[in-house]
């Protein structure tokens, strides 16, 4: 019966829904995948060979070129179907199917034709947006769509002046820690590629002072030295090369290398002054990014700096393993026998070296240590006490204990650290108010 009361118009109008709902359908799976294949993605399906991936890349690489034309053709089937689909049902039955058919519409439109077809996108992104590459290729070239929506944006940008992003989709630093944090949990990725990611992002804000030897745990010879001598203390602390000094620790007019010391003891120039066998050293400033110094020591071919402070003083050294330990972790060869930076104890707590920073310390220990003009443990303590510290000594501050354990001169060398529970703030009368009392 209902067959009957359909006539011409009507049939062509639900072969028009039928065929919108299908476009709907397409458009959220190509929006979807298209947007989340990335460019590098895009370059290795062209290199494999695959069908369709010349042009995804194509759209890969300039968005602005057909999403604006592919969400007006989102926008125009969403709306034309739901506008033939409330007509059909009027004509079919009265002013309540057009409620029904519209409620229907809403509710089969969510489903098949967006939260379908997206799924689906997200979960197969690489073969849904190499079919549909080609097709959205020839909608973006369609001339009349392309200019209907150039013209459309002209309109937006009246009302809201602007000219958008010129590039994108963006992300930043705590998005990409995130995925990382993410894929990791997800196995798709070790724990120690995510640790590597986090140190590379890291890296980039990093600066010189945060990773040099600090002036008291330089090892220096003066200018007036014999080879022999200095031959001991380079055998004695394993090291391939050390500063020269001048008048003093401020005054480094070089460096000298063991191999230098090893070819003049063979010559048997053992009494000279190291003064003869010094080179060059290179100076930084204590502010300089570290990522800016591996560049500069991988393309100038050296392997330590001096660093200076903002006085012209002497303030540290920073060798090309310093750099390197920055990214990977701690490197640990024969010649190191200093304390471990973080030891756990029992109870929870850790003893940690001075010389850690603040921030490894917080992401070691799950603390949120306060920052400040200081960097290290040590120049956290300080600052708290206010003074120069003795064994014995303790900081509070942000829900940790910091005793002081080992003193070496004026320098703290080992603080022991024990989380301490924050107590909530009380809002209520205290026991005397409560009581009616008072002093």
């Amino acid at each position: 019966m209902l067959a009957a009361e359909l006539g011409t118009t009507d049939v062509w109008m639900a072969v028009a829904i039928v065929a919108l709902t299908l476009l709907s359908v397409f458009t959220a799976m190509a929006e979807t995948s298209l947007l989340r294949i990335s460019k590098a993605k895009a370059k290795s399906l062209v290199e494999e060979g695959k069908p369709g991936a010349v042009a995804l890349q194509e759209l890969v690489e300039s968005p602005e070129r057909w999403l604006n034309a592919l969400l007006l053709v989102v926008l125009v089937s969403q709306i034309v179907q739901a506008s033939l689909t409330g007509v059909l049902a009027g004509n079919l039955f009265g002013a309540k199917g057009v409620i029904i058919g519209v409620a229907l519409n809403v509710s089969v439109m969510y489903v098949l034709a967006e939260t379908a077809p997206k799924t689906w996108a997200i979960q197969h992104t690489e073969s849904t947006a190499l079919r549909c590459a080609r097709p959205v290729k020839l909608l973006a070239n369609f001339a009349p769509l392309r200019l209907l929506a150039q013209m459309y944006i002209v309109i937006t940008n009246v009302i809201l002046p602007g000219k958008g992003l010129k590039e994108g989709p963006y992300v930043s630093e705590e998005e990409l820690l995130a995925m990382a944090a993410e894929a990791a949990e997800a196995q798709s990725i070790e724990a120690d590629e995510a640790r590597l990611i986090e140190s590379i992002i890291e890296f980039g804000d990093t600066v010189v002072r945060e990773v040099m030897v600090p002036r008291p745990d330089m090892v220096t010879v003066a200018h007036d030295f014999r080879v022999a001598d200095v031959m001991e203390v380079v055998l004695l602390n394993g090291y391939s090369r050390v500063p020269v000094l001048g008048e003093g620790i401020d005054d480094i007019i070089g460096l000298v290398f063991a191999k230098d010391l090893m070819r003049a003891e063979r010559d048997g120039r053992e009494a000279e002054p190291v003064s003869a066998l010094v080179r060059p050293a290179r100076a930084v400033p204590e502010t300089k990014p570290v990522s800016e110094l591996l560049r500069e020591m991988q393309s100038e071919q050296f392997h330590m700096a001096v660093v200076i402070d903002e006085y012209g003083g002497t303030a540290g050294l920073v060798t090309l393993e310093d750099l390197i330990e920055e990214l990977v972790g701690d490197i640990v060869d024969e010649f190191d026998v200093e304390d471990a930076r973080v030891e756990p104890t029992p109870d929870g707590g850790a003893r940690v070296s001075g010389s850690l920073t603040i921030g490894d310390a917080n992401d070691l220990l799950g603390l949120d240590l306060p920052e400040g003009e200081f960097d290290t443990i040590s120049g956290l303590v300080l600052d708290e006490l206010g003074r120069l510290a003795v064994v014995g000594d303790v900081a509070e501050c942000a829900g940790a204990r910091l005793t002081v354990e080992r003193v070496q001169g004026r320098r703290i060398m080992r603080v022991r650290i024990d989380p301490v529970e924050t107590e909530p703030a009380s809002t209520g009368p205290t026991d005397a108010g409560a009581d009616g009392e008072s002093s």
